[in-house]
């Protein structure tokens, strides 16, 4: 039997089409990475095509491994000839071989979001931008946009003749590519651009991979930008056998800068292109994908599509609606707990999806109260908390010198007395003379300004230019641990003696870890190598698929998981749709919104439950919003409902006070009277209602267990170990603990 006889007509088709421009249209689990992995092993079989001329691209590492791993299965010997990557990694490769001639060391740094806003806040001083005018993020936002439509600081000053503020955005991003010039750095965006201008400029280096990569395949099509629109574009031209993968109704990414029309115009740009859909779902119940098809079919801007499958009608979908966001997050929290107990899931078959971060704060209270674990995607990125941004720049530093960001940040880490006149004064010397401040350190001698400030900075030097001759024969690992024994970072945070000092050590233990994971996993381990994948790793990819845990994420995070049972939250208008898309002037927007939607509800494999509240709590004020338009557009025989406020007629009935601005509230308290030490005296209880063992819940630190309770006379005073914030001492009568 053939390995081909498994896929389903339409995948066949999609697989056996080889030459020239393909355009497959996949809709949401219709197997498209079974169709590039096995569109890749029948050129190689079949057509006996060398793995070598094959390039297959998407858009993260964890989409990149699976597809990897899968490749490997199927192709078995020669697979690992087989170029698959996604952009930026298969970018960083191309640069590391021929940035030079575009000026660049091909030792650069990548900069992430952090290293951006460090660069622009020091641009925004040398011009004088007043960041609370124009702020950095803002700045930067731009200039991104920027790069994403291939326009340089030269061409977008230009364009903005007559416009103040954006001559002032423009004048920022000329002097930020040249501080990152300077720095011998590129941040993400650079990547591609970079890469394209390679190619632009240097015929022979474009000529060498267009021989190389003569098939070319990339996925999640609609999340391309121009950039790389242009960069793929100009890979295929000599031979034109492109195929890309996508589905326009799942383009979310608009705001980092994706171009749907990539996709929606694909057969304008390549004419002879022919056309594939897969609309065969193998994930979802029926009843799920009508109500996808049912909510998408509402844009207009879209290749026409419907979604179907061989698993059955399967359940209807429940709605409820609450009175309050804590009426909903208490129930999916209770209903999950309760299908756990039930023995129907785990954990890890659940994920609650939202629309905004901020909306997982209720559900997160009401976890740790069940005592139910979760966890949340999309939080603070591993390699951003500071103790691994310190030890990683020293690796930049010994790997790059030119990274003026990395040295400045690590040179007074740990502390060696170099206060901040001095290192402006090496910083003012360097730019006088067009050197990197690393170069400067290393002329401290030749900085009169200095004076014996200049003995400070040898040590430093020192220390880095004896890793860098180290760096020829020893391991990352090693290196790492030299640094941390030679800095003596980590005997300084044991000397502190807190559980954060703690968290921090087992933080850096886990660096250590991915360093010895990266020297068995890499054919030709390098310092270089390592960083560059440091700096390559998204949030998604660190989504821990043997942790048995609820997942919480926003449904931008969610698009392309897959989850038993899932959970859409906050289905209100003004909350989802935005309510910024609800009254945009551009229909795109609202467009975009839906298709969110429908990434949110074909995540759901078995079950899905969407739920809204009548009022939310949003930005310290009471909103009242009408059910999300979406749910309106899902027909009612698809759903199974319940109005759980309904249930609470006399609690609804209570008039509530209205919620107090500002200015009122600042009012009351100007109109009141000084405290009274009188109103404060505390009143001794005859008798706790907890002892030694009892688990409590106290109103902010949530859920604990009493682990000492002494009689000081005028009041009881109780340690209690709380499961988020550790041990905690307090008085009884001020705690007021609850016990459960």
């Amino acid at each position: 039997m053939s390995i081909y006889d498994s896929l389903n007509t339409e995948q066949r088709e999609a697989v056996f089409h080889t030459e020239g421009p393909l355009l497959i249209l996949a809709g949401a689990g219709s197997g498209k990475t079974r169709v590039l992995t096995h569109r890749i092993a029948y050129l190689i079989d079949e057509k006996k095509v060398n793995p070598w001329n094959i390039l297959a691209i998407t858009f993260t590492n964890k989409a990149a491994g699976e597809m990897r791993e899968r490749v490997d299965r199927l192709v078995g010997y020669g697979s690992e000839s087989v170029w698959v990557a996604t952009f930026h990694s298969t970018c960083v490769r191309i640069l590391r071989r021929y940035i030079d001639r575009l000026g660049y060391d091909t030792k650069f740094a990548i900069y992430d979001a952090d290293d951006q806003k460090t660069v622009m806040k020091d641009v925004c001083k040398r011009l004088n931008i007043d960041t609370k005018v124009y702020k950095e993020r803002a700045i930067l936002s731009a200039i991104s946009s920027a790069k994403d439509e291939l326009i340089g600081p030269e061409e977008y000053e230009m364009r903005q003749q007559g416009d103040f503020s954006k001559k002032r955005i423009a004048e920022a991003y000329k002097e930020y590519q040249k501080q990152l010039k300077n720095n011998n750095a590129l941040d993400f965006d650079d990547l591609i651009v970079k890469t394209v201008e390679l190619f632009q400029n240097c015929p022979d280096v474009l000529d060498y991979y267009q021989e190389r990569f003569r098939y070319i395949m990339v996925d999640e099509y609609q999340d391309t930008n121009t950039a790389q629109f242009q960069l793929i574009s100009i890979l295929a031209r000599k031979y034109h056998n492109l195929c890309v993968v996508g589905d326009d109704d799942q383009s979310i990414y608009k705001f980092r800068g994706a171009n749907i029309g990539n996709i929606l115009n694909f057969e304008q740009v390549f004419p002879d292109a022919f056309v594939v859909k897969l609309e065969q779902n193998y994930r979802s119940t029926q009843n799920i994908l009508n109500a996808a098809n049912d909510v998408i079919r509402n844009n207009v801007g879209r290749k026409e599509k419907c979604l179907w499958t061989d698993n059955g009608e399967g359940e209807k979908i429940e709605f409820h609606q609450f009175l309050t966001g804590y009426d909903e997050a208490e129930y999916v929290v209770g209903d999950i707990g309760r299908r756990t107990r039930l023995g129907e899931c785990e954990y890890k078959d659940c994920a609650i999806l939202y629309r905004t971060n901020a909306q997982s704060r209720l559900f997160e209270e009401k976890f740790l109260m069940a005592n139910i674990p979760y966890r949340i995607i999309g939080g603070i990125n591993f390699y951003a908390r500071k103790e691994i941004k310190d030890l990683l720049c020293y690796l930049k530093t010994v790997d790059n010198a030119r990274d003026d960001l990395a040295v400045r940040r690590i040179i007074n880490v740990p502390k060696r007395g170099i206060g901040a006149t001095t290192l402006a004064r090496v910083q003012d010397f360097a730019l006088e003379h067009g050197m990197s401040f690393y170069d400067a350190l290393r002329a401290a001698d030749q900085i009169p300004s200095l004076g014996r400030s200049a003995v400070k900075l040898k040590p430093f030097v020192t220390f880095i230019q004896t890793l860098r001759s180290q760096t020829e024969f020893l391991s990352v690992k090693e290196l790492l641990e030299q640094i941390i024994e030679q800095t003596g970072y980590v005997k300084e945070l044991e000397a502190e003696g807190t559980e954060e000092a703690q968290a921090r050590i087992e933080n850096i233990d886990e660096l250590l870890s991915k360093t010895a994971d990266y020297e068995e996993s890499a054919e030709e381990p390098t310092l270089s190598g390592f960083l560059e994948e440091v700096a390559l790793v998204a949030d998604i990819d660190s989504l821990d698929d043997d942790g048995n845990h609820v997942v919480l994420m926003t449904l931008h995070s969610a698009k392309g998981l897959e989850f038993p049972y899932v959970y859409m939250a906050g289905m209100e208008d003004g909350m989802f749709p935005s309510y910024m898309a609800a009254t945009s002037d551009d229909p795109g927007d609202l467009e975009e919104e839906r298709r969110l939607c429908y990434v949110g509800i074909t995540r759901a494999m078995r079950h899905l439950t969407m739920t809204c509240a009548r009022q939310r709590m949003v930005r310290g004020e009471t909103q009242y919003n009408r059910t999300s338009r979406f749910m309106e557009e899902i027909p009612k025989d698809l759903l199974t409902f319940s109005n759980i406020s309904a249930s609470r007629k006399e609690e609804a009935a209570v008039p509530r006070e209205k919620a107090k601005n500002a200015f009122q509230q600042a009012k009351e308290v100007f109109q009141a009277k000084a405290f009274d030490p009188k109103d404060f005296q505390v009143k001794k209880s005859d008798k706790l209602d907890y002892e030694v063992g009892d688990t409590v819940r106290h109103i902010k630190f949530g859920v604990g267990m009493v682990e000492k309770i002494v009689d000081g006379g005028k009041d009881y005073e109780v340690t209690v170990n709380f499961e988020k914030y550790g041990i905690k001492k307090m008085f009884a009568a001020f705690a007021k603990l609850k016990k459960i």
